[in-house]
């Protein structure tokens, strides 16, 4: 078996072919969790291209009346904000100064966060900075600029966990774990505010515990981070939440500018926590995983491998002519390798993410979709033949409803069943029945239902 990219040898060198191959492997698996960090936010400013919070430090400075002159070259916002302090600011004058600030800058996502946002096989990336410049890449890249990505902050003085264990998010997810850009004073800009945040996280009861386990039991892209040497400690220690020279089977990289020139942080990862790899240069590393990425893409069908559609969660609010697909909640996996089959076939579908089953401008939205869809398929198991209540059967109602103003002949309702129940004894409506029941096993469609699905919706678009 090829060396694990995160087990080798601590080297300054450039990965090998072997190296590359195993981390593709895991990102493929889903098990390899993005880190981002601010050295991949550089921005298109009036002046050039700039990283991100040197220009906000700057802009910062000017809008708060500091004098720049006898701060440290760089401009950071911990210097900006100390000197502000010291001169009888108030505190949470900084953090509305730069919401402002970026809200006005209005920058567009850089190419290394859309490179990332490419690699669909990441559905959970963990920011370590407050802008929104990460969503806003996957929102652009995945979903033609709909705010579909789930976005999560966490704050000191709250529980932000994910909604559900990593492997069940249902779409992808940008947490912020230092904090988002708000009016209020809840993310990091400052040292007190990571050393605030640092003993927050690990506290017992404002540990995010989902997101703790994914990031304990994955592997980690540390990327563009900017830690320093005692953070970067902290940071693995609290990730892998266990003593970094114990036995452990995932690893991580840490791709950046200075890691590598820490002499002391290096000596101490080589002697604790041998399956840690680092890589000169953050922009340079997601460059190349993302050719990598897309190349091993690209080759899988011309080498005859088998390659399972890709799962897109659908956009918030149904397109024009999408296909409504109705189902119970406990067979959401097999409507998901259902939609993926449709999407690549080129059918625009549609149905319910989130389950809310509950108040009425909610079942007015549905009724409404239900209303205007091009297609209805009601999606039949055992799972419905068990529940005899649920809002899947109001949607199926509404669906017998819009065919009574329909020629008879007329195709609207494409029943499909996930297993062996009769259609003799379906628990459905009877107007279902009248319809011939298409198997999918497990949600998988077979080539003729697709094509068939496909021509009817073309011909419904003319």
């Amino acid at each position: 078996m090829n060396p694990d990219p995160a087990s080798a040898t601590l080297s300054a060198a450039p990965f090998h072919d072997d190296v590359w191959e195993d981390l593709l492997n895991y990102i493929e698996e889903k098990r390899v969790i993005p880190i981002v960090g601010p050295e991949l936010l550089r921005v298109e400013t009036d002046t050039g291209p700039r990283l991100l919070l040197e220009w906000l430090a700057e802009k910062l400075a000017a809008r708060l009346n500091v004098d720049p002159a006898p701060l440290a070259r760089p401009l950071v916002l911990n210097d900006v904000v100390c000197a502000y302090l010291t001169n009888h600011g108030r505190r949470e004058e900084a953090y509305t100064r730069l919401r402002t600030i970026m809200r006005e800058a209005a920058f567009a996502p850089p190419l290394p966060l859309r490179q990332l946002a490419e690699i669909t096989d990441f559905n959970l990336y963990v920011s370590m900075t407050f802008d929104p410049l990460l969503e806003q890449a996957v929102n652009a890249v995945r979903f033609g600029g709909a705010a579909n990505t789930e976005v999560i902050a966490y704050a000191p003085n709250r529980v932000a966990d994910l909604p559900v264990a990593r492997d069940d998010l249902p779409r992808p997810v940008v947490y912020h774990l230092l904090g988002r850009l708000s009016a209020s004073p809840t993310y990091v800009i400052s040292d007190e505010d990571m050393l605030e945040f640092v003993c927050a996280l690990q506290s017992e009861h404002l540990t995010p515990e989902k997101l703790f386990h994914a990031l304990e039991h994955n592997h980690l892209l540390v990327i563009g981070s900017d830690f320093s040497n005692w953070l970067a400690r902290l940071f693995l220690r609290m990730t892998k939440r266990k003593r970094l020279s114990d036995p452990r089977d995932v690893g991580e990289i840490f791709a950046d500018s200075h890691t590598l020139r820490d002499v002391r942080l290096v000596s101490f990862l080589q002697q604790v926590s041998v399956r840690t790899r680092l890589f000169s240069g953050a922009v340079e590393f997601v460059a190349e995983l993302h050719r990598r990425w897309s190349e091993r893409r690209a080759a899988a069908p011309a080498a005859g491998l088998a390659t399972p559609q890709r799962f897109l969660p659908p956009a918030r609010e149904m397109p024009e002519n999408a296909v409504f697909i109705s189902y119970a909640r406990e067979d959401l996996p097999a409507v998901q390798k259902l939609k993926a089959a449709l999407d690549a076939a080129g059918v625009t579908t549609w149905f319910d993410m989130d389950r809310l089953e509950g108040g009425d401008d909610y079942e007015r939205k549905i009724r409404g979709n239900i209303a205007r869809c091009s297609y209805f398929i009601p999606v039949v198991s055992a799972t419905t033949q068990r529940r005899h209540e649920g809002f899947f059967r109001r949607e199926w109602n509404h669906a017998v409803d819009r065919t009574r103003g329909m020629a008879d002949g007329a195709v609207f309702i494409v029943p499909v069943c996930l297993d062996d129940t009769s259609e003799a004894d379906a628990v459905v409506p009877e107007k279902f029945k009248t319809v011939h029941f298409s198997r999918l096993p497990g949600g998988d469609p077979p080539p003729e239902f697709t094509r068939r699905l496909a021509e009817l919706s073309a011909t419904k678009s003319r």
